[in-house]
């Protein structure tokens, strides 16, 4: 027996609180579980079958992410319950970009000192996230670290794994006449933040203070969470005519589209084909934001371009439109190099 011996507790790790966590989250991973998985939480490793989820002769696709300093706004506030489904979002938004259905989801969560209730909250969270994209939530890590964290304080990361059919991968046969099918975002989604937390301090505004463009409160309008695109995209590439999908994050519509475009083509894109939603109108407003600066910095509404062939995009606006999604046409492949841009953000 060690005198006046130093517990793993006396160092600010709680393993009780860890194994209360996993007990306590169960029940949201259980209400995830699709065909394909094979085991619940608690063992070393989650394991997940292909030909039960229907693939005979599949690709895997894997994604990670995170939710960038979003996090400090939903942490400086307490409102953590629609943080997980940004993590989510965040992944399996850029899996489905590239033909592939989102399978299963792990997620990493690491504090300074775990609260059962608050890790709790943002794996719900997680699971809801998981539900809206189809796929299970099979596994993860709750890392308590103190030292390393300030009170209070935690991270997330999460990591998606698809499937598709061998030869079927995206984006393939973008050609000129392509038609640019644009789906709207639900706000900032998860990009952005530093900017727009930047912004609200200079405007000299709190979280807690009324939005100046909608009737919440500022935090409450810039936590809406990511939009899910999954079911909806995947319907559309179901039905045929889709050439490619760009996931609008970090960068913009300026970027991502020609993350998408062989490199011999490039796009045109029309700024008035949409209306700027409020919550942008205000950061440019605000904090003298250039239109330029927008473009590469927020999705300014447009959360997804589908790169279409020009005989299905009639077809596909009225599915993805049948599918809940605002569904704007905004411009189409060119033989141009690049992205051109007409009209003005308005």
């Amino acid at each position: 027996m060690t005198k006046n011996g130093i517990s793993y507790r006396d160092a600010g790790v709680d393993i009780d609180a860890g194994n209360a966590l996993v007990e306590r989250i169960k029940p949201a991973a259980a209400s995830t579980t699709r065909s394909g998985v094979m085991d619940a939480l608690g063992g070393f490793g989650a394991l997940f079958d292909p030909k039960a989820a229907g693939y005979d002769d599949p690709v895997l696709v894997a994604a990670t992410d995170g939710v960038g300093t979003k996090l400090r706004i939903a942490i400086d506030t307490g409102h953590l319950d629609g943080i997980g489904q940004d993590l989510v979002a965040m992944c399996v938004n850029d899996l489905v970009c590239q033909g592939a259905e989102p399978l299963f989801f792990l997620d990493y969560f690491a504090t300074g000192k775990l609260s059962v209730d608050e890790g709790a909250r943002v794996v719900e969270s997680i699971a809801k996230g998981c539900k809206l994209a189809g796929c299970a939530l099979i596994g993860g890590e709750t890392a308590e670290m103190p030292g390393m964290y300030h009170d209070g304080d935690f991270d997330l990361a999460g990591f998606a794994v698809g499937a598709m059919q061998r030869g079927t991968a995206l984006p393939a046969n973008v050609r000129e006449g392509d038609v640019l099918l644009a789906l709207g975002s639900d706000g900032v989604h998860s990009n952005g933040y530093s900017l727009v937390r930047k912004v609200a301090e200079h405007a000299g505004l709190g979280w807690d203070a009324p939005a100046p463009f909608a009737d919440v409160t500022l935090s409450e309008a810039l936590l809406v969470p990511t939009r899910i695109y999954v079911g909806s995209a995947l319907k559309a590439i179901r039905a045929g005519g889709v050439h490619a999908i760009a996931h609008i994050t970090g960068g913009g519509i300026t970027e991502n589209l020609p993350r998408v475009l062989p490199k011999n083509l490039g796009a045109h894109v029309q700024l008035d084909a949409w209306t700027l939603p409020p919550v942008f109108k205000w950061l440019a407003s605000a904090g003298g934001i250039g239109q330029a600066d927008m473009l590469k910095t927020f999705n300014c509404g447009i959360g997804m371009i589908l790169a279409v062939a020009e005989d299905r995009a009639d077809e596909l606006t009225k599915l993805l439109a049948a599918a809940d999604e605002r569904v704007y046409r905004i411009g189409h492949v060119t033989s141009d190099q690049g992205i051109s841009l007409g009209g003005t953000l308005a």
